[in-house]
């Protein structure tokens, strides 16, 4: 049996990778393929019990680090029952995050040494990448009013961060697309969500 094919949607706040995701699904369902959506964090039972964790209370609730050991706990879980028994049986899995998001948040935005959480990734889920990462690319202040007008004004701790924070994790995301041209590919989120989507598709692996 051919192995699936992973498709992962980046990007900070208010970027429209939930939309994306759903309108990725359904264009590749329509092909007659077999799709997953899932999300992070979260995706597993596992792994959504440490979404609460992660997303709510205080935003100094936990240091980076904490952060950075929690999002790689709740990814194996993930990784292990959700996104590899997927791929093996032939399904496409698009994701709403992985990787690239705590290399962004924990590592670009907060300080955390790329080796370290690429340390994590490879012992907690096997190093397993991507096969295309998409990321939608939006001004951090426009995407700041998107997500305040969709959680109406009740953001989780990382949207209460703050404009300095999300335009270091903006320039995070966007180094990443530079850097690794074969797999993560820059989409400019703030035009119409169908020109986007037009864009994903005619760049899938």
């Amino acid at each position: 049996m051919t192995r699936g094919r992973f498709v992962t949607l980046e990007g900070g706040e208010g970027a429209g990778k939930s939309t994306q995701a759903r309108a990725l699904a359904a264009a590749l369902e329509a092909r007659g393929l077999s799709v997953t959506v899932t999300r992070e964090p979260g995706g597993s039972a596992g792994a959504e019990a440490i979404r609460g964790l992660l997303l709510s209370g205080d935003t100094a609730r936990w240091s980076a680090r904490s952060e950075a050991l929690l999002f790689a706990a709740a990814r194996a879980d993930h990784v292990e029952r959700v996104i590899a028994p997927a791929l093996a049986v032939g399904r496409w899995v698009i994701s709403d995050r992985f990787l690239d998001s705590t290399l962004a948040y924990q590592g670009g935005a907060e300080g955390i040494d790329d080796a370290a959480i690429l340390a994590l990734h490879a012992f907690g889920s096997r190093g397993l990448m991507p096969d295309r990462t998409f990321v939608l690319d939006l001004p951090a202040a426009e995407g700041e009013r998107r997500a305040h007008v969709r959680d109406a004004g009740a953001g989780d701790r990382f949207a209460r961060r703050g404009a300095a924070f999300h335009e270091r994790v903006r320039e995070a995301f966007r180094a990443t697309a530079a850097a690794e041209p074969d797999r993560v590919r820059l989409i400019d989120a703030a035009r119409p969500p169908e020109d986007v989507t037009a864009d994903l598709l005619a760049d899938l692996p």
